[in-house]
């Protein structure tokens, strides 16, 4: 529980002292009672004697001692009813056993009660009290000074402090203390506590209930506060422990103590209130509760939700003090709920305290009924008078209230456990044994093994740490209507249960801060959802991260996810990112629109041909089936039915065969499709060149032939498919390429065969418009190569269209394409060649006849007509068909102490009981306690100093008894370090006492002392170096004072000691300067006012050896440590430093020389399992040893070490180090020091003869290896010493000098002392010895004084009594000969900035195993950029993996902990390091693509331009003028500018380029195309116009033509002027598409403007092919339909083939795909309608006249 004083961290050796010299003293009779004897409160004789100690007060008077009176009693103040409390309980268990026939028949219980006023000192002295009794005088000396204990067990205290000070002090005696209430953890040790015992359960699970209950209400933000002592420390730091494995984060962690100044209060109600943390956990008593609450309320600071212990949660004097309800709501752990029957009547019962003293039982009643007695001192006028009759029951005060019902139950259940135990000791059955005589041990064995049942029924038994079950209630503070606290169990914890069960809340409405009913949010960071991941927040607390969204593509799936895990390459990220969901599988299949209309085109296809088929076979002997080569033309249908047919492979699910399949059977149809009609014109072509005289060509081209030559093109094409599936055939292929879905495709294997396959196709493709270009010619009626033409003219605009559209569309569109290819092409041929036909057989028959077929309307004017007919007329009758022929159009388009003595955590307020204990006694003279303690070196002078040196590292075990008068300690193993700190400290003081300039006329003496590394012995010849050795020294009525024996006292070598030499000569103000303590501790002026140093602070060196850590990468260490107060304060301040520079310590054990060889090994063990190379130390050298000792047993080496002064520069540590496992090392010392004569005066050992002769012979022997005659150790084998042996001939550590940095410092520390001095004395040529001399005086000027030595080097003190902190870096050099050198590589400075603190200089250092490569210590490697840092699970923060930033993600930094998101204009490279813009796409001028389009417009352009000229040059002829002139010259305008408008979408879109393409290509067309309508109207008309009676012609005159083509292009004009006012196309950049680039392009704006310009355009085309076809009648000679006809047909087919090829191509595949479809379609239109005339003008002039425009092919009369 709490501690009503704060317990410190040292004093157990001044404890250990004190009771040797409180239980010794020299030459005396009697064993004698210390101090005035103490009288119990309350008591009652019985058989068995029970003690108690309660607080009846809760403080008591300050005092202030001065070592100089006896101290005056501790008067007790503040009465506490709580104390009143737990001792009726006692009585009341008393009262029960001594009234039970079954419990200690014929024994009585009697009682002797303390009050200890919440004093630990005053409860370590009643404890004491009731272990010894009152008697002055017990035994003669010359008996044991012991007897039986007054008391066989104690009862209480009822706070955790209080209680581990009494159980040291009683432990050695065994006698049982049972306490109630005191809950810390640390009291379960039974080496330090071995007679405590408890009945309320300890701190350890309660701090872990209390973190579960936190963890449980998803509190991960807290604050602590906690009291500053023993139970609030313990118990706070085990909960945070388990808060931390938890994943629960402490925002602050305060401490409080009832004696703070309001200072610190009110800086802990800063801290809250700038807290963001809406919860406090508390390890508070109710006192300091009180002090926090009532200054919150102070500051109105509400709405906290506050976690208590057991201390206050159901304590109803808490909830009283609550007046402003910030409590309220409050909900923490309480001892379960019990009532023992009859136990709160006897408590109101106040008879049992009348037995207590008349004073205290007076002021108890007066406070009880808040009355004063007459006769009381401090009866005031305005109380009322107390009768002595009052009644308790009327009362409602904390005495009265049984809300601590389960602490008074736990009282009575110790008082019953030590009744049990003496049950069973006492062998009771109907009468018990009273003759056995009783011990405290025995007792307490009994005591610990017992278990009985409690008359409510309640088991009782203690575990092996003298603790009892562990169970709690929940309690939940409710306010109830009337303003009281109602505490409400809401649930339980029994720490018995399995983990997952101890924790059990009911389901209860639970009430919380501010009487909400909802549970309060308390967390740095709200959880992160699925679907995101956290990412730590720089120098923050784990809990405190950001939510980043998971990359496309990763996903969580749970709350808090620290990585985000990459989908499968078949899964996706869902919109939520919390699940991969299967990538939707995309291909072109039946049941979606597209394909459903495809396939619906290809059966489609396929009927109509079987339908042509159908007709053909019915009507295949009507000449029209004859003359066109019947079994071609079968052969041509069954073939163009496979090609439909095969389109449907395209289809559905990629499949092995199917992927082979569809490209094969595509390529072997076609070509046997195309092989057909190019069957078809060549026996056309040849049979007309038959006809020439002597040609005997068609013997190669009759039937046999013609099969044959379609077999063998087929055949062809069979062998390149057989090659191709042969040699790496298609296959199904998994594209993950798009981020959303899987295109399922069939990868072509090898794309050589593949374009050999369409290849073969366009070769024959282009053979066969060749040979129709050169049947042109032939007679009209019975030619078809004018169909074969139309047809091959779609064949290669469809499939030249369909390369770009092939290779820019992704997944099923580009399948799509192919089919739209196939299926356009195949209707073409089917439309072209065969539906003419059919509208003959089926509409015409009568054109299906012989006569029709031989030239009906063809007169034959010439010889070459009348043969061509003949031979018509010939093979007609033979059986033999004739190729058809037309001619065509062709349109292109990824960072010293030691001590001798360990100091455990408790003992201050022993230590100044038993001081207070040594310096009074009841009417004795003051006397010296103890032998004397005279000095090893000494000699007189003027003023004396005193020095404190270990000339021995080690001691004689002893065994004390506490029965006889303890020996002396018996030094052993001489160490030479301690005689040359001593002979610096004499060298100084001979320069001193030589000097004229420094103290003239005063000499300095000295007193040095042996401490043989013994903490203990330290703080005696401290004392004797303060007081002398005189046995009395005054009597006792005269103050116990005088001047010190020095003036200040030098050395001290370790921190441990130091601090507890400091701690008892600190209030008498004697300087202690130590040269070689260099624990940060020291540095606290409130604990060691009078310490000063010349050797920097470890505060100072554990951030250098941080900062030398981090400088080298070592983000992965070791840490090893002295177990004293030099390696654990060091240690501390090393991990805190290495914390804040990302440096983790992977372990970090203590080692102490005096350790059994099952724990080194256990180091040993560590090490070895450990996967960092470097080890930090805070070892004495004497650890060091045993560590490095064990290691080369195991010869375990490689480990890079990092020491600190203690041994790093230290020349035995290198000596000592044979197997060389400390090579390489590196460290920090003390600045290298060279001291003129020091070195010769240290090797002059006569100095040395002033000391004892049996010291002064061991050292000599031992410096000599020799031995004296008279010597008792004397051995045979051993040489005898002269006394004469020459130092200088000696190699050991005396003659080393690698220590001289630290002798330099007992040399500063000796002028020091001597520079303060001459300041006191006001030295000039002479001082003034009359000033009298105080150590306080010299203290303060020791502080305040500044000077140089002779060697130039300044000496001061800051405000901590600490010098300047300055190291060398030290690395260990191994040299040729075996020894060590110790060469400094560089400096730190702590006075330098940060940034400049470090240095080191350019030498080549030495690494473990001589390497001179840095050895490399991470737990993980650096992240490089490009990838960020994910910590494993469990691991330090220094552990992590590497995960490679998403695509759209880098890092550039090592070791970034996130990736940071490109900018949509930018996109990670390929190594995730950097952010590089993304490639911006759009056809561009410099591109081959794109300069092949302009080249392409500008020759379209530069074409038109010269057949306008050519139009122009011969305007007057015939040919130009019967076209209609006009129209055709802005024909040609149009053209120029459709060609021109292709440039327009060239380029980088820009606003006005983005609405110039589109307006100027939709208007620039319209024109042409209405152009082209306008010629076809006027020429229809004007034939129609023959007819008798028509008038037609006046509406189209050429006013009329001029006016349609305005009217038809201001329509569109209008459309494009709508489109550009309401939602006009402009610039856009496309992140969506492509990742990795940005589309430029041109967004649509309105995309129904957009199509309505490309519509109107079509309607146009549509309606230009209609009248075209109308016209079809007209004369050949002067009628220009057909060319318009084929222009037409181009621009139609190549208008529909643009549109999915526009919709499906990416980027600037569909601008290019808009720029081919205006080139391919203007060049249509130019070549088709232009060039035919510009042939005749140019190359056939004599057919350009108006005769044959106007006549040529009419027929003649018959």
């Amino acid at each position: 529980m709490m501690s009503t004083q704060r317990w410190s961290e040292q004093g157990w050796a001044l404890l250990q002292l004190l009771l040797v010299a409180s239980f010794s003293q020299a030459e005396e009779l009697v064993c004698r009672q210390r101090g005035d004897p103490e009288n119990p409160q309350l008591s009652k004789d019985g058989d068995i004697m029970l003690g108690g100690i309660f607080s009846f007060h809760s403080k008591w008077k300050n005092r202030q001692d001065t070592y100089m009176h006896k101290p005056v009693p501790l008067q007790c103040t503040r009465l506490n009813f709580r104390g009143f409390q737990y001792t009726q309980a006692m009585l009341f268990a008393i009262k029960e056993i001594n009234d039970s026939t079954d419990l200690l028949p014929g024994i009585s219980l009697g009682y002797k009660i303390y009050d200890s006023c919440a004093s630990i000192a005053r409860g370590v002295r009643v404890s004491l009290a009731l272990a010894n009794g009152n008697e002055a005088v017990s035994a003669s000396s010359e008996g044991p000074c012991t007897r039986p204990a007054q008391v066989q067990a104690i009862m209480g205290e009822t706070f955790s402090s209080p209680c581990m000070a009494i159980s040291t002090v009683i432990g050695p005696f065994h006698i049982p203390l049972i306490s109630h209430f005191a809950t810390c953890a640390c009291l379960s040790d039974k080496t330090k506590y071995p007679s405590f015992l408890r009945t309320i359960p300890s701190d350890y699970h309660q701090s872990r209930a209390l973190a579960q209950l936190v963890k449980h209400f998803g509190w991960t933000w807290v604050g602590a506060i906690r009291a500053n002592d023993d139970y609030g420390n313990n118990g706070m730091a085990t909960f945070t422990e388990t808060a931390q494995q938890l994943g629960i984060c402490i925002e602050y962690s305060v401490s409080v103590f009832r004696t703070d100044p309001p200072d610190k209060i009110q800086m802990i109600i800063d801290i809250i209130k700038a807290s963001t943390s809406k919860v406090i956990v508390t390890f508070l008593s109710p006192t300091e509760l009180y002090v926090i609450i009532h200054e919150l309320s102070h500051h109105n600071l509400t709405g906290y939700q506050w976690v208590g212990t057991e201390a206050w949660i159901f304590d109803s004097q808490t909830a009283a003090m609550n007046r402003h309800h910030i409590l309220d709501g409050a909900i923490g752990l309480s001892i379960p709920k019990a009532h023992v029957s009859g136990m709160k009547e006897f408590m109101l019962d106040l008879k049992p305290l009348s037995s207590s003293s008349g004073e205290l039982f007076t002021e108890f009643w007066e406070t009880l009924f808040s009355c004063k007695f007459k006769q009381s001192k401090s009866s005031a006028g305005n109380q009322r008078e107390c009768t002595g009759h009052e009644d308790v029951t009327g009362v409602q005060n904390s005495f009265t209230d049984m809300s601590l019902m389960p602490i008074f139950y736990n009282v009575y259940k110790g008082v019953y456990a030590v009744a049990h135990a003496l049950h069973s000791i006492l062998s009771c059955n109907t009468s018990c044994n009273s003759k056995m005589q009783l011990e405290p041990f025995t007792i307490l064995q009994h005591i610990r093994t017992i278990k009985f049942k409690t008359k409510e029924g309640d088991e009782v038994y203690f575990n092996e740490n003298g603790d009892p079950a562990a169970k709690y209630e929940i309690i939940n503070w409710q306010p109830t209507e009337n303003g009281i606290v109602d505490f409400v169990t809401v649930g339980l914890y029994d720490a018995s249960l399995p983990a997952d069960k101890q924790l059990n809340l009911q389901n209860k409405s639970l009430f919380w801060a501010q009487n909400s009913q909802q549970v309060p949010l308390s967390v740095c960071s709200e959880k992160c959802p699925a679907g995101t991941r956290k990412v730590l927040q720089k120098g923050k607390p784990v809990c405190c991260y950001d939510c980043l969204r998971c990359a496309e593509g990763e996903i969580s799936n749970i709350t808090d996810s620290i990585t985000c895990v990459r989908c499968d390459p078949e899964f996706w990220s869902n919109e939520r990112r919390d699940a991969c969901i299967k990538k939707e599988a995309e291909f072109l299949s039946y049941e979606e629109i597209m394909g459903a209309l495809l396939t619906a085109a290809s059966l489609f296809g396929t009927c109509m041909t079987a339908v042509v088929a159908f007709i053909f076979f019915r009507y295949r002997q009507t000449p029209i089936v004859r003359a066109n080569n019947s079994e071609l033309s079968f052969l041509l249908l069954f073939s163009l039915t496979l090609c439909f047919l095969c389109s449907l492979t395209f289809i559905g699910r990629p499949s092995e065969w199917s992927c082979m399949l569809r490209h094969t059977a595509f390529g072997i149809t076609f070509v046997l499709c195309i092989s057909c009609v190019l069957g078809k014109t060549i026996v056309v072509l040849m049979a007309f060149r038959a006809t020439l005289p002597g040609s005997n060509v068609m013997k190669w081209f009759g039937p046999a032939q013609q099969k044959l030559s379609v077999l063998g093109f087929t055949l062809i094409q069979v062998l390149i498919c057989i090659l191709w599936l042969t040699i790496s055939p298609p296959f199904p292929f998994k594209n993950f390429k798009f981020n959303d879905k899987i295109i399922l495709e069939c990868a072509l294997g090898s794309a050589v065969g593949f374009w050999a396959v369409l290849g073969y196709i366009g070769l024959l493709a282009m053979l066969c418009f060749i040979l129709a270009f050169l049947a042109r010619k032939l007679p009209d009626n019975f030619n078809e190569a004018k169909f074969i033409t139309f047809s091959m003219l779609i064949f290669c605009a469809v499939w030249i269209t369909f390369i770009p559209a092939y290779v820019s569309s992704p997944g099923k569109f580009s399948v799509a394409v192919e089919i739209f290819a196939i299926l356009a092409s195949s209707f073409g041929l089917l439309i072209c060649i065969f539906i003419p036909k059919c509208y003959i057989i089926l509409l015409k028959p009568e054109k299906n006849t012989k006569k029709n077929m031989m030239g009906k309307e063809a007169p034959l004017t010439t010889a070459l007509g009348e043969a061509l007919t003949r031979y018509a007329a010939v093979a007609w009758i033979e059986g033999q068909d004739l190729p058809p022929f037309s001619p065509i159009c062709d349109g292109r388009s990824p960072d010293s102490m030691t001590s001798t003595q360990r100091w455990p955590e408790q003992g201050w307020a022993l230590l100044q009981l038993l001081l207070v204990a040594s310096f009074s006694q009841a009417e004795e003279p003051v006397r010296r306690r103890g032998d004397p303690d005279n000095p090893q070196l000494s000699k007189d002078g003027d003023i004396m100093l005193g020095g404190v040196f270990s000339f021995h590292n080690s001691w004689k075990e002893r065994q004390d008894t506490y029965m006889h008068k303890p020996l002396p300690v018996q030094c052993v193993s001489l160490t030479f370090r301690g005689f040359q700190f001593a002979q610096a400290m004499l060298f100084a003081i001979e320069e001193i006492n030589n000097s004229t300039d420094l103290l003239p006329g005063i000499s300095l003496g000295y007193k040095i002392y042996d401490a043989c590394g013994s903490i203990a012995r330290g703080v005696r010849v401290t004392l004797a170096l303060a007081n002398g050795n005189e046995v009395v020294s005054a009597p006792s009525d005269a103050p116990c004072n005088r001047p010190a024996q020095v003036q200040a006292i030098l050395g001290g070598i370790s921190s441990s000691s130091c601090m507890a030499i400091s701690a008892v000569i600190g209030p008498f103000h004697i300087p202690m300067i130590s040269h070689f303590a260099t624990c940060a501790c020291l540095s606290d002026k409130t604990k060691y006012p009078s310490f000063l140093r010349t050797i920097p602070s470890d505060y100072y060196q554990s951030r250098a050896l941080a900062q030398l850590v981090k400088y080298f990468g070592w983000t992965w260490v070791g840490a090893l440590r002295t177990n004293d107060d030099y390696g654990n304060n060091g240690m501390a301040t090393f991990t805190e430093t290495a914390q804040q520079l990302g440096i983790c310590v992977e372990y970090s054990v203590s080692v102490f020389r005096t350790d059994p060889p099952e724990k080194i090994q256990q180091i040993i063990d560590v090490i070895k399992a450990s996967t960092s190379y470097v080890i930090v130390t805070f070892l004495s050298p004497v650890e060091l040893y045993v560590i490095i000792h064990e290691m080369s047993n195991r010869n375990l080496t490689g480990y890079q070490w990092v020491g600190t002064e203690a041994w790093i520069f230290d020349s035995e540590t290198a000596a000592m180090d044979m197997h060389h496992i400390l090579d390489g090392a590196i460290g920090l010392s003390i600045p290298k020091a060279h001291v003129s004569g020091m070195k010769e005066f240290m090797l002059d050992v006569k100095p040395l003869n002033s000391s004892s002769h049996e010291l002064f012979t061991e050292f000599w022997e031992t410096l000599f290896s020799c031995k004296f005659k008279q010597s008792k150790s004397s051995a045979g084998n051993q040489r005898e010493c002269t006394g004469h042996e020459n130092v200088t001939g000696v190699q050991n550590s005396f003659t080393d000098m690698s220590l001289m940095p630290i002798f330099y410092n007992v040399y500063k520390g000796v002028y020091a002392v001597a520079h303060a001095l001459h300041n006191i004395l006001n030295c000039n040529k002479t001082c003034n010895n009359k000033v009298q001399l105080g150590p306080f005086m010299i203290l303060q000027n020791i502080k305040k004084i500044q000077f140089k030595t002779k060697e130039g080097d300044e000496v001061y003190f800051n405000e901590n009594g600490d010098p300047a902190a300055k190291y060398e870096i030290i690395n260990w050099q191994p040299t040729e000969n075996g020894i060590v050198d110790f060469v400094t590589v560089g400096l730190y400075d702590a006075s330098l900035p940060a940034d400049k603190q470090l240095n080191l200089q350019n030498k080549s250092l030495f690494w473990a195993q001589n390497s001179q490569q840095v050895p490399l210590s991470v737990c993980s490697e650096k992240c490089p950029p490009g990838t960020r840092k994910v910590l494993q699970k469990g691991k330090p923060v220094c552990c992590y993996d590497c995960l490679r930033c998403a695509e759209g993600e880098i890092s550039d930094i090592t070791d970034s902990i996130t990736c940071v998101r490109c900018d949509p204009e930018f996109w990670s490279n390929e190594r995730r390091d950097a952010c590089v813009k993304k490639e911006a796409e759009f056809l561009s001028y410099e591109e081959i693509m794109g300069a092949l389009l302009t080249a392409a417009s500008l020759f379209g352009t530069c074409m038109t331009a010269v057949v306008a000229f050519i139009f122009f040059r011969y305007r007057q002829t015939p040919v130009v003028r019967a076209n209609n002139s006009e129209l055709s010259f802005l024909l040609l305008f149009s053209l120029s500018l459709c060609f021109l408008c292709s440039l327009t979408f060239i380029g980088r879109p820009s606003e006005w380029s983005c609405m110039l393409r589109h307006t100027a290509f939709g208007i620039t067309f319209v024109l042409c195309i209405s152009c082209v309508l306008g010629k076809t109207i006027v020429v229809l008309m004007a034939f129609r116009a023959t007819l008798p009676g028509s008038n037609v012609m006046k509406w189209f005159g050429p006013v009329q033509q001029k006016l349609s083509v305005l009217g038809f292009t201001l329509v569109q004009v209008l459309i494009c002027i709508l489109w550009l006012t309401i939602s006009p196309p402009f610039p856009f950049k496309n992140f969506k598409t492509f990742k990795y680039k940005i589309i430029f392009e041109c967004a649509l704006g309105s995309a129904v403007g957009f199509w309505a310009v490309l519509g109107y355009i079509g309607l146009l085309a549509m309606l230009c092919f209609i009248l075209a076809f109308l016209a079809r009648k007209l004369p050949d000679n002067f009628n220009e339909a057909k060319f318009i006809t084929f222009s037409m047909l181009i621009f139609c087919a190549v208008w529909i083939t643009f549109i999915p090829a526009y919709v499906s191509s990416p980027g600037k595949f569909s601008v290019a795909v808009e720029i081919f479809a205006i080139l391919a379609s203007s060049f249509g239109l130019l070549i088709c309608i232009f060039i035919p005339k510009c042939y005749i003008i140019l190359l056939k002039p004599e057919k350009n006249t108006k005769k044959n425009m106007m006549g040529k092919g009419a027929p003649k009369s018959s």
